[in-house]
């Protein structure tokens, strides 16, 4: 089954066009991304921008291969830390940026980004590899653009009046996403090696055995419900209610850690936050294209994506450093950002702003 995104163009008669992309591009773009959370997040800004302009539609399939990396990166920790350390660990788990570099020359910019800055020839020819990918027949016309021939691609675009307000906001809610994302991913970790300290307070320094990572793995899985739940969701009732409600679920989960003691208790609550968060994610993915104009999609996702490394710079300074000082107070701050998260939500506008 042929998994479809759209490129965007004006045929002959000034009518929209749509047409799939093929299902090379589909898997290998799919793949790519599993690779990018097994070694690291920055590939994965690159590629999204590359990309955009296919994509916008099918967010979950890749971030469905993110998943699977996190959980790919456990199972690896599991079979190599325990017997060879943490720098045979380290060298496997960068092993896979070969293979990244090796399929980079199969991602090609979209259509829409030739279509733009004139390359018609160059577009032509992207459509009609996709015609051929998917058995279909190539569009009869001439090819055209509904922009200017130099549009402006900077980053103060974002900033006009009338798009102010909602970067802003959605810098915001990214640079969270991210800060409380990567932080539950390490305040999980602190969590299990405190509990170690107290029964071993003499120990200078505590490791993993088994059943942390076994839990680990059960908490990284629940990022695949996590996001299902959160596309049924965004149906339902939309995308902005959805990260609010996840915002306020993720400031619950995090106040009661707070005040967990049992294990299990603790790794059910932390299955809850991890799922919630990267659903979280994902509905920002979603969110983020469809408020910008067409022509600023990919400026905007890739600002926005940009802004969230602050949040997962910033976030080791509360998860492990505040933590260890005081974990009720490292807590209590991804609870506020949540609330917070949560009030900028509702404030985001419904629909697609027009400039």
């Amino acid at each position: 089954m042929i998994k479809q995104t759209h490129t965007e163009l004006l045929n002959i008669d000034g009518e929209l066009e749509t047409l799939p992309a093929g299902l090379n591009f589909l898997w290998c773009s799919a793949c790519i991304v599993q690779l990018t959370k097994f070694c690291g997040t920055y590939f994965y800004l690159a590629y999204h921008i590359a990309c955009t302009g296919w994509i916008f539609d099918r967010v979950h399939t890749t971030i469905c291969f993110w998943a699977l990396g996190a959980c790919f990166e456990i199972a690896l920790a599991l079979a190599i830390y325990p017997n060879f350390g943490w720098r045979w660990l380290l060298g496997f788990s960068t092993a896979p940026l070969l293979l990244f570099t090796s399929l980079t020359p199969w991602i090609t910019e979209s259509a829409r980004f030739h279509t733009i800055n004139g390359n018609y020839d160059k577009a032509v020819r992207v459509l009609e590899q996709i015609a051929k990918d998917n058995n279909r027949q190539m569009l009869i016309g001439r090819l055209t653009s509904d922009y200017e021939a130099n549009p402006p691609h900077q980053l103060k675009t974002l900033f006009k009046p009338e798009l102010r307000k909602i970067t802003l906001i959605l810098w915001f809610l990214w640079m969270s996403c991210a800060f409380c994302y990567y932080g539950l991913v390490l305040i999980s970790a602190e969590v299990f090696l405190s509990d170690k300290d107290k029964v071993t307070p003499n120990q200078n320094c505590s490791s993993f055995d088994t059943k942390d990572f076994m839990d680990l793995m059960w908490i990284t899985f629940s990022e695949f419900p996590g996001i299902f739940l959160t596309i049924a969701v965004i149906k339902r009732h939309g995308k902005k209610k959805t990260m609010t409600l996840q915002f306020i679920i993720f400031s619950v989960c995090m106040s009661i850690l707070s005040l967990s003691e049992s294990r299990i208790y603790t790794t059910s609550v932390l299955f809850l936050a991890r799922g919630v968060i990267s659903g979280l994610f994902q509905a920002a993915y979603i969110y983020t294209p469809d408020i910008y104009p067409n022509n600023l999609r990919s400026l905007g996702v890739g600002g926005c994506s940009t802004i969230a490394r602050l949040g997962a710079m910033a976030t080791p300074f509360v998860s492990q450093v505040l933590f260890q000082s005081s974990a009720f107070s490292a807590f209590m701050v991804y609870t506020s950002i949540g609330l917070l998260s949560a009030v900028a939500c509702i404030i985001l506008p419904e629909s697609q702003i027009l400039i």
